[in-house]
């Protein structure tokens, strides 16, 4: 979002001088001025900035071990800043990404597994006096001195203030609405656009065999299943015939066992090598790992369904020449529906007038009647 400043334009004289000797002043009308909104409020909820914010310009200067995972979220830039209130302070990390699916990406990404949810923005977590959350375009994490029972409402003022994502930039990921949601944990969902966060959010398959070098998306989930957790990953590919492609790719890898390279990652190596199983719906790719039983495992990697959404196309409009001889073809058939039901009235209304003039002993038309003029004349 943005915020103007109004400028007023510098007054004019007029070219007439009033009474009195005293000129006329005439304002010029005002001039619009947009500016970019900052990140991070001076102040929000009694909060108040202790100094400059640190503004954060690269990847690599905001989060060098992450600095990779960042790029491909779409970092744009970010702000640092350290607030007081009373005894109490607040650092607070904002970053702003090119989109939504980033931020959430982001969010994602930066949370653990088991943080407890909050209430604050689009989605939040927190960790002890740690709190992170998303909104819009941007990431937020804030660290207080101390957390207290007024923190969730004082975050979620700081909330509002961030700037929303415009047009396409605000939509989630299509991905997301693929993942079952019975048993799903979702403060365990991890979004990745690339190989760096996709291994850094703790990622089942090795990075290259994902495809990210040809347009996937992945997000991987727990599910909270009778026997044991499991771990759905859901791989989306920009069409069916890539999707088919590596599906065959990644049954040859499960099914090579230890003999698969490059070697399991941990997660493989953890799972119950009977429960692995991969399938696919579309252009989504779905792969089941973890602990639960196979029944269980195989019932809920056929709970994936993608569904596709179509869009419609606009048809060129109707021409000229078109509509005239739509026209024209309608005046043609009003005549001769009117003639038709004109013949058919005829017949009707004279046919039964004959009809009757027969039943009464009359011929049935009058052309046979005889008709005489009496003149009665006497002398």
């Amino acid at each position: 979002m943005r915020w103007t400043a109004v400028l007023m334009g510098a007054v004019v004289l007029a070219g007439a001088v009033v009474a009195g000797g005293q000129t006329k002043p005439n304002t010029a009308g005002a001039v619009t001025v947009s500016v970019p909104r900052p990140l991070l409020p001076e102040s929000f909820a009694g909060w108040e900035q202790k100094a400059s914010p640190k503004t954060l310009a690269d990847p690599v200067e905001t989060d060098a071990a992450n600095a990779a995972a960042l790029k491909e979220y779409g970092f744009q830039n970010g702000l640092e800043a350290r607030y007081g209130k009373d005894k109490e302070t607040l650092t607070v990390r904002a970053l702003r990404f090119s989109d939504l699916s980033g931020a959430y990406g982001a969010y994602s990404f930066y949370r653990g597994n088991g943080w407890p949810k909050e209430d604050i923005g689009n989605g939040a977590a927190s960790n002890h006096n740690r709190v992170l959350f998303w909104q819009g375009s941007a990431v937020v994490d804030a660290t207080f001195s101390h957390i207290s029972p007024m923190t969730g409402s004082e975050l979620r003022e700081l909330a509002t203030m961030l700037p929303n994502a415009p047009g396409n930039r605000a939509l989630s990921p299509p991905i997301l609405s693929d993942l079952p949601k019975h048993s799903l944990d979702g403060q365990t969902t991890h979004y990745a656009l690339g190989p760096a966060g996709y291994s850094g959010s703790g990622g089942v398959l090795p990075p290259e065999l994902v495809g990210f070098d040809r347009g996937a998306e992945a997000v991987t989930a727990n599910y909270s299943l009778p026997s044991n957790p499991a771990v759905l990953t859901l791989i989306d590919y920009p069409t069916p015939q890539m999707a088919q492609a590596q599906e065959t790719r990644i049954r040859d890898y499960i099914k090579a066992g230890s003999t698969a390279h490059p070697a399991f990652p941990k997660p493989l190596q953890d799972s119950d090598q009977a429960s692995l199983e991969v399938r696919r719906s579309g252009p989504v790719v779905a792969l089941v790992s973890g602990d639960a039983i196979p029944d269980e495992s195989h019932k809920l990697l056929t709970s994936v369904h993608y569904e596709s959404e179509y869009v419609v196309i606009p048809q060129p409009t109707e021409s000229e020449v078109s509509k005239t001889g739509k026209l024209l073809l309608g005046i043609a058939e009003l005549v001769v529906v009117g003639s038709v039901a004109a013949l058919l009235l005829g017949f009707f209304l004279g046919g039964g007038r004959a009809l009757y003039r027969i039943a009464k002993g009359k011929p049935a038309s009058t052309v046979y009647e005889a008709e005489f003029i009496r003149l009665d004349l006497r002398e």
